[in-house]
């Protein structure tokens, strides 16, 4: 027994039009989206009277993003939406990108916040983003 492959991550919203269009400005493909609710789906999550919205985003090379509206249960935020770095917990995304000046300048015009950008010794050139609701985005670019 084996993992074969990570199929998605998933990202709780409030604003699902928004966070969509910012990872689709990003370069993620919209691959679908539908309405769940039911008795089935409060068993699997451990939540009652659930109807939630899912949207499945995919990179070029079939890793998966799925955003998730909660109509009901309301989804619950803990903490501020632009909780530090160093918070516990799941931080960032981060994906290789071709060019990574043209990615954060087309970013900003959708609304992006650059946090920070650095080099990476002759390697890497890196830089952190943050888009709707507070999600942060780091961005990869191999040198050489």
């Amino acid at each position: 027994m084996t993992i074969k492959r990570m199929d998605n991550v998933l990202i709780v919203v409030d604003d699902l039009e928004a966070v969509k269009a910012f990872f689709i400005a990003l370069g993620l493909t919209l691959e679908g989206q539908t309405t769940v609710e039911g008795a089935a789906v409060g068993s699997l999550i451990g939540l009652g009277n659930v109807r939630a919205t899912l949207a499945m985003l995919r990179t070029a090379d079939g890793q998966g993003i799925e955003l998730d509206k909660f109509h009901t249960p309301e989804a619950v935020r803990f903490g501020p939406v632009d909780t530090p770095m160093n918070a516990l917990g799941l931080r960032r995304i981060m994906f290789a990108v071709d060019d990574i000046d043209a990615l954060v300048t087309q970013m900003q015009a959708h609304g992006a916040e650059l946090i920070g950008q650095m080099q990476y010794e002759t390697s890497y050139r890196l830089a952190y983003i943050r888009g709707p609701e507070g999600i942060i985005v780091g961005l990869a670019e191999q040198l050489g």
